[in-house]
């Protein structure tokens, strides 16, 4: 009889699984197969009759510059967003998070930029980046101050493109981190304001390690979002000036449907997944050590 009823909870939860498991399989195991496989042929959107190459196509990864000059940029962006998104978006949760009247409205606001099209938003900041006809270059100009092309400067590029992404993605963060402070008990503060702390000792005692769990996710989350920047390089600088912004993804998408070689392009997307695969079981391990 238990067996029975154990048996039909166990059918009862596949049925109500099977749907997700389909369009993960469809969508997300099977893309990730078909690209293993084409990683070790020279399949293309024009050779519809791949060989075998073996491991040909990733020996010719490890001598590709430019994939490498491609893993050092999206590095560079990563180390950029992560921390320096991660730190913005904690203070302005926290300032949010404060009991003023109206305060719902600037949490509206800061949250605009995450529902905004990332195309759309790389559009209105390449026309302020602009050193002519850009609103930044105009008040510059009005303060006395030269501009310059922030976008067409190989220097500049990828700084310009990093702020844009901070902005655009400080909304989603700053969320998780308010539904974090909000979960904190408000004895804890009390007891630490008995026991002498001031507003500092109250944020890294008792805030901050209540928040570790949030603050995994958030840097996890974010760190494989950076790896996968896409929409804003390809918008506002195309990978240059010099090949200084283009990304892993960007150099995927180049093999991928520029010049139609899909299985080097695989072979470059599945390195990709095991550096984000790596990296993130690192990450979980590190930050998990700290919270335990």
């Amino acid at each position: 009889m238990n067996i029975s009823i154990s048996s039909r909870k166990k059918a009862v939860a596949y049925l109500f699984l099977a749907p997700s498991l389909i369009v993960f399989g469809v969508f997300v195991f099977y893309p990730i197969g078909f690209a293993l496989w084409a990683s070790f042929t020279d399949w293309s959107l024009i050779n519809q009759s791949p060989n075998f190459l073996q491991w040909a196509n990733y020996s010719r990864l490890l001598a590709d510059s430019r994939f490498w000059n491609a893993v050092k940029n999206t590095l560079y962006y990563t180390l950029g967003v992560v921390p320096v998104g991660t730190v913005i978006s904690l203070c302005v949760a926290i300032a949010v998070n404060q009991r003023i009247r109206g305060i719902e409205i600037f949490r509206t606001i800061y949250f605009l930029p995450v529902i905004t099209s990332t195309a759309i938003i790389a559009i209105v900041w390449t026309f302020l980046f602009d050193p002519d006809i850009g609103l930044l270059a105009y008040y510059l100009k009005f303060l006395g101050f030269t501009t310059q092309g922030w976008l067409r400067d190989p220097n500049y590029a990828m700084p310009a493109v990093i702020l844009v992404s901070i902005w655009k993605n400080m909304g989603f963060n700053m969320v998780i981190f308010l539904a974090g402070l909000q979960s904190i008990s408000e004895s804890l503060y009390e007891a630490a304001s008995i026991d002498g702390a001031n507003s500092w000792h109250s944020f890294w005692y008792v805030t901050l390690p209540q928040l570790r769990p949030t603050l995994t996710f958030v840097i996890v989350m974010s760190m494989i979002s950076s790896f996968q920047v896409f929409d804003q390089v390809y918008v506002m600088t195309r990978g240059g000036p010099l090949f200084r912004t283009e990304t892993v993804v960007q150099y995927i998408y180049h093999h991928g449907f520029e010049t139609f070689q899909m299985s080097y392009a695989s072979t470059v997307a599945i390195a990709l997944l095991l550096v984000v695969l790596i990296l993130t079981i690192l990450q979980l391990r590190v930050l998990d050590r700290d919270i335990n």
